[in-house]
């Protein structure tokens, strides 16, 4: 089908909120938008966003203790990350994002194991300090070469009043390593974007400038931390080779890989250099305004993207690196001609749709128009304003924008504009593949992967031809084409 025009796509937004009554209807128009492209000032104006969800619909956000644990600080790799509540939480955050890391884990690294305090009855009734004590003396006694421990806070703990920070202090002292509280429960915030901003703040108060902390690497005048990439299949990994290649010496990258002494090192770099930007903005400003390091975000999904990031990189040092910025795209267009000579011809005029967190919905757009393809409508599960008017700068006009999109909206878009391509997370993947729609779950790769970096790129459009053209779907009827050929058979 051919792309809605601005009308029509306001119409379909206006048809899907019928269903909705008359006060939730008025909410939800609110988070549901049609690009304008017109540059006027009415047209900037961004969907309402960073809001508490909708009761009684289904929502695909997380909460705060997901972003702390399961974003932040979880794929820290050579600290013990203690899950304080019921076990539920820990187990379902652990090892599912695909923070790939190197060490040995159970000996020097612990990002895939579930550490937890297992509340009980009693605990909730009496309290958990006692047993949170415990378990980090046990902890080190068992794992002595781990570099430190954080206390991620479940719901009940905020509840019942559990004095992590006192537990955490007396802990440290006795285990001669950092202890670190987050009051992360789940509850604070609308979604996980606080458990982003607290595990910031943690990090801020309980590791840079820490006491016998920061002794590592001698400072060099190239140095640069890669900010907010989880190495999610490999990510940073593909992402620090160019910045290496080019001549920047990376000598810190978190979460993904990243480990306790890498964040210490951190506000000694000359750049700040930030993937995510919704999870480790905060950190970065807070950087930029104590040590005075700037930062810049750079998009490193296709060579479009990659080339201008590189430049933008380049800039801030002297010509040696911007030399080598340019010799590092020159190496790798041969590369990438060909990845795009192979694969546009099989992908071009696709349409996608997707929704999904952090910074993807915007960082792929250059990645599919580089094979031909055009985004058509995409969405942020927790952004804010600020993510929204990046969005703008980098989707056409007339696309859907659609902030915590609910179940039956993303569903019904989907029916309506008929995108060739969905990507979104694991809770949607099987409703979309049951309707015969291709389906890439973009929140760790559909177990692929990296798809950062030239050597990324190739990755990703493997995997997007791979997904659009199996024979799969021909044995499949999307709904929407079920409906025409029961309407064809009834007129018959």
């Amino acid at each position: 089908m051919s792309k809605l025009s601005k009308d029509e796509a306001q119409a379909l937004i206006q048809e899907v909120l019928e269903v909705y009554p008359e006060k939730a209807k008025e909410d939800r128009a609110k988070h549901l938008a049609v690009n304008d492209a017109s540059g006027n000032e009415e047209s900037q104006k961004c969907v309402t966003s960073n809001r508490k969800s909708l009761p009684g619909v289904m929502t695909i956000r997380g909460c705060a203790y997901a972003g702390s644990k399961g974003v932040v600080w979880g794929p820290i790799k050579d600290m013990i990350h203690v899950s304080h509540g019921p076990v539920g939480c820990g187990q379902y955050s652990r090892a599912g994002r695909r923070n790939y890391y190197v060490g040995t884990t159970g000996v020097d690294s612990f990002g895939t194991m579930n550490f937890t305090s297992d509340f009980q009855e009693k605990d909730i009734v009496f309290g958990g300090d006692k047993k949170l004590s415990k378990l980090i003396g046990e902890i080190d006694q068992l794992f002595p070469l781990n570099r430190g421990v954080s206390v991620q806070s479940e719901c009940p703990i905020g509840l019942i009043g559990d004095d992590i920070e006192a537990v955490s202090k007396s802990s440290s002292k006795e285990i001669g390593k950092p202890v670190i509280p987050v009051r992360c429960e789940g509850f604070r915030g609308v979604s996980q974007s606080l458990g982003h901003h607290i595990a910031n703040d943690a990090i801020r108060d309980h590791v840079f400038d820490r006491e016998g902390g920061g002794n590592g690497v001698e400072p060099g005048q190239y140095d640069v931390a890669i900010l907010g990439d989880y190495n999610i299949g490999g990510d940073a990994w593909s992402s620090r080779i160019l910045l290496e290649e080019m001549g920047l010496r990376v000598v810190a990258q978190w979460s993904g890989d990243g480990t306790l002494a890498e964040m210490e090192q951190t506000p000694k770099v000359k750049l700040n250099l930030l993937h995510c930007y919704r999870s480790m903005n905060y950190i970065s400003r807070h950087m930029e305004e104590k040590y005075g390091i700037p930062w810049v975000e750079y998009n490193f999904f296709g060579p479009t993207k990659i080339a201008e990031s590189l430049r933008k990189i380049a800039s801030y040092f002297d010509d040696s690196i911007k030399e080598g910025a340019e010799k590092v795209i020159a190496k790798y267009q041969p590369m990438m001609q060909a990845v795009i000579d192979k694969y546009k011809p099989r992908l071009e005029g696709k349409k996608v749709m997707l929704y999904v967190g952090g910074l993807r919905p915007r960082h792929v757009i250059g990645a599919y128009e580089d094979l031909g393809m055009e985004v058509v409508g995409t969405g942020y599960e927790f952004g804010h304003k600020d993510d929204y008017e990046r969005t703008n700068e980098d989707v056409k006009n007339a696309t859907l924008i659609y902030d915590d999109v609910t179940g039956f909206e993303f569903e019904e878009f989907v029916k309506r504009v008929k995108p060739d391509l969905v990507g979104s997370g694991v809770k949607e993947k099987y409703i979309f593949q049951k309707m015969g729609v291709p389906f890439r779950q973009m929140h760790s790769w559909d177990y692929s992967g990296p798809y950062h970096g030239y050597d990324g790129f190739a990755i990703f459009a493997k995997d997007m031809d791979m997904t659009l053209n199996n024979p799969c779907w021909s044995q499949m009827t999307p709904p929407w084409k079920a409906s025409d050929e029961a309407d064809s058979k009834a007129v018959a």
